[in-house]
């Protein structure tokens, strides 16, 4: 019985991606058709030529959602993380979303500087080094 076919209160729970078999598709599948096509797409990735792998694809959704505003519970979930802490891991790999967190407390922290703030002496570092 295909998805089209199921009554309302089953369709929630029937698998929304299938096998040939009509089983719900497992990792292994799903890691088969990735290789398959970006094979045939020619998408490497470019330090170590290998084709993408699936969690890469799973990582890059997570942190797209994080920056789109979607907060931690609603990605745990739609992951199916066991608990916040393995999605919060997300948010630390991310150097955009520190940057957008700390222009938000520190706005002036990310701004170019109006003025030097170090005054060039050309000898003067380089003397007091020798003396050291």
């Amino acid at each position: 019985m295909t998805r089209r076919n199921l009554p309302a209160d089953e369709m929630s729970d029937a698998a929304i991606f299938i096998n040939q078999r009509g089983e719900p598709l497992s990792r292994f599948g799903v890691r088969y058709l990735l290789r398959k096509y970006a094979r045939r797409a020619g998408a490497t990735t470019s330090a170590t030529n290998k084709v993408p792998h699936p969690h890469s694809l799973r990582h890059s959704t997570a942190v797209h959602l994080l920056k789109a505003g979607v907060d931690y519970a609603t990605i745990s979930q739609w992951l199916g993380h066991a608990s916040l802490t393995t999605t919060m891991r997300y948010a630390r790999a991310d150097i955009d979303l520190k940057r957008q967190a700390l222009s938000r407390v520190f706005p002036e922290s990310l701004a170019p500087p109006t003025e030097p703030h170090v005054l060039l002496d050309p000898g003067g570092l380089s003397d007091w080094l020798r003396r050291l």
